[in-house]
């Protein structure tokens, strides 16, 4: 996915969203973050920086907590770096529309990442720590992943 599909869905004018270009040396940065999205349909947005841009999925019932817990994770369009900072309000009419507020916030150390397969990190948030992993649940749909919390050990 590359920022193409987020900048035509997006009016910055009206959103206040960052308009925002991948990294230009597609920097290979450990940012992460969460940001609760109040839309239509409440859910958690998880992304990882990857290739100069935040690479984005949408968690509908939060990142799991405790170890064994999965989640499904719906990959959506890639972000700019700078929707890191965002937080705010987008308007009706718009999309996406409704109240984003950052949940977490931290770096992650990459322990493996396959597009088609799986990711796997070690978060360390203020409120996400430990390993985590992206598996591709092919069954659900062509954009479906589960978000996994590990077992420790």
């Amino acid at each position: 996915m590359s920022l193409k599909e987020y900048h035509k869905k997006r009016d910055f004018d009206a959103t206040g969203e960052p308009e925002g270009e991948a990294a230009p040396d597609g920097g290979e940065g450990s940012l992460f973050v969460v940001q609760e999205h109040a839309a239509r349909r409440h859910h958690f947005d998880f992304r990882l920086e990857h290739d100069g841009v935040l690479v984005s999925f949408a968690v509908p019932k939060n990142v799991p907590l405790e170890p064994g817990e999965k989640r499904l994770a719906v990959r959506t369009d890639d972000h700019p770096l700078a929707y890191a900072e965002f937080e705010g309000t987008i308007p009706e009419g718009e999309y996406g529309a409704g109240e984003v507020v950052l949940w977490d916030r931290g770096s992650y150390e990459l322990v493996e990442w396959n597009d088609e397969e799986k990711i796997e990190v070690v978060l360390h948030g203020n409120r996400l720590e430990g390993k985590y992993a992206l598996v591709r649940f092919r069954k659900a749909g062509k954009n479906d992943w589960l978000l996994l919390k590990a077992k420790e050990g």
